[in-house]
């Protein structure tokens, strides 16, 4: 079994659409209702991975899962958080393929100087809750009934890891530093996600 993880590519998108498509049309994992188009779902991966890291997962040759993350939210103070989101291809589930695309992601951002990681999940999800407690997230939050699909109304909980050390500054030189693009890392990234060919999840 031939695994690689490596950066998602524009041309990726094709493959990746067909992994998301039955989470927004079988699935309460998306609340999305249509599944988008090529062109929009190659826009989001230019548009995430030109600053944070978006991953995908080839196993034997076949893109089988991706995993990505973005701002948490766009308010300037917010810049140390970042949202992660994780798909697996519907017929490679259980393999283990989620968690090694999250330890690198995870890592990844830890490395780029990010604090607070955060997973948002439908309230129905129980395999969601156990993957984001596996990886020491913890609950921190419930929006109740605020999502609508297949004719249920759904929960959304938001799940929180914090990461790094963080201190506060009286220094002002201090309080504009950012967390490093991803591109900054250099052969860092390669470094890291070739780790994770061999991780054992």
């Amino acid at each position: 079994m031939d695994i690689k993880l490596r950066l998602a590519a524009p041309s990726d998108a094709a493959s990746l659409l067909e992994i998301y498509r039955p989470y927004v049309e079988t699935t309460t994992v998306s609340f999305e209702y249509k599944a988008p188009t090529i062109e929009e779902f190659r826009r989001r991966i230019c548009e995430f991975s030109a600053e944070f890291p978006y991953i995908v997962c080839i196993l034997d040759g076949e893109i089988v899962g991706y995993a990505y993350a973005h701002k948490y939210k766009m308010r300037h103070a917010y810049r140390f958080a970042a949202e992660l989101s994780v798909y697996i291809a519907m017929h490679r589930r259980g393999m283990g393929i989620g968690k090694r695309l999250y330890a690198a992601l995870i890592e990844l951002l830890t490395e780029m100087g990010y604090k607070n990681l955060y997973g948002i999940v439908t309230g129905e999800n129980a395999a969601s809750f156990a993957f984001h407690k596996a990886f020491g997230f913890r609950e921190v939050g419930r929006e109740h009934h605020v999502g609508y699909k297949f004719g249920k109304w759904l929960d959304v909980v938001l799940f929180e890891k914090l990461i790094d050390e963080r201190c506060d500054s009286d220094d002002p030189t201090d309080w504009c530093i950012c967390p490093k693009n991803l591109h900054e890392l250099g052969g860092a990234v390669d470094n890291i996600l070739n780790e994770y060919r061999s991780f054992c999840p």
